[in-house]
């Protein structure tokens, strides 16, 4: 089941949508509006650091937190910080194609190989590291880690609304992530 929605025009923003953050992030991004003043922060962008990823955004529009998979597991007081602080309402989820910490384990060996090449670890360290790390980072389908993250954190925010999003490398584009299956 193709469980995503493109928004070719600004009609396919979902309506309940609509006058909100997530309805500008789309216009900016896929249909280039233009920037305005935006004198603070409307919502939180939580989005890979892949370098493949970049959004048309004005300054001041959204609080990004970047990392990989766009995993909040271990961001939880930064986005508490936009919440509490910055009096954001709207949380952006924003998952892509062909992410990295998709299948972890099957990269194991360059991962390892490329610590130990690059960065002059020991080969064990490196493995250690890999073992530590890759069950926390790892975040199997994109599509289903972005519904997973989002109902943990409505659950955790109940107040705020999260939205996944999905940004094919392939077109450059934000699409809408049918939840219910």
């Amino acid at each position: 089941m193709n469980r995503l929605v493109a928004v070719n025009s600004p009609d396919d923003i979902k309506e309940n949508y609509r006058n909100t953050p997530v309805e500008r992030l789309i216009n900016y991004h896929n249909f280039n509006m233009p920037f305005g003043e935006i004198p603070k922060a409307e919502m939180l962008i939580s989005m890979c650091m892949d370098n493949r990823n970049q959004l048309r955004i004005p300054n001041n529009f959204a609080f990004i937190l970047r990392s990989g998979g766009g995993n909040l597991r271990h961001n939880e007081f930064k986005v508490s910080y936009a919440v509490a602080v910055g009096g954001v309402k709207y949380i952006a989820l924003i998952g892509h194609s062909n992410c990295g910490m998709v299948n972890l384990s099957k990269q194991k060996d360059s991962l390892i190989n490329g610590l130990v090449e690059n960065a002059g670890w020991e080969r064990e360290f490196a493995r250690d590291h890999f073992n530590q790390f890759a069950p926390i980072f790892e975040i199997g389908n994109e599509i289903d880690f972005l519904i997973t993250e989002a109902r943990r954190l409505r659950n955790r925010y109940p107040a705020i609304n999260v939205v996944p999003l999905y940004y094919r490398i392939e077109d450059h584009k934000l699409y809408f992530v049918i939840e219910d299956s």
